[in-house]
């Protein structure tokens, strides 16, 4: 049974960084695509970067944010860089067993989820 876990989440000021991870017991990171996702709250949950042999991102945090996979220890990152009060939410991680296709930033397109972690930016 897959289960993907966030971690890394915290308060931070605005400007600071913020490295997440997501372990996933029982999958494989390879090349499958994978993904990042975000919620504050009264919102509607948005895709904020996915990675399969390539990556993309969200036109707010391109510049700001790296999203990474490490293999050998299979954990999905993403850093996120100068970090502004409109990126808190809860973050969470999506994946998948095929390699990212054009529904990949929806949320429901993504086979696995994760239970999420709470990112704050705030002085």
């Amino acid at each position: 049974q897959v289960q993907l876990v966030e971690s890394g989440g915290g308060s931070v000021e605005p400007g600071r960084s913020l490295k997440l991870s997501c372990s996933g017991a029982g999958y494989e990171v390879g090349d499958h695509c994978m993904a990042w996702f975000r919620q504050a709250p009264g919102k509607e949950r948005e895709w904020v970067a996915s990675i399969d042999l390539y990556t993309s991102y969200e036109d707010s945090v391109k510049g700001r944010a790296t999203i990474y996979k490490d293999d050998a220890d299979n954990i999905l990152y993403l850093e996120m860089n100068s970090l502004k009060p409109e990126d808190s939410a809860m973050y969470y991680c999506a994946a998948d067993l095929r390699q990212c296709t054009l529904a990949s930033y929806l949320w429901q397109a993504f086979t696995y989820h994760g239970q999420g972690t709470q990112v704050t930016v705030s002085s």
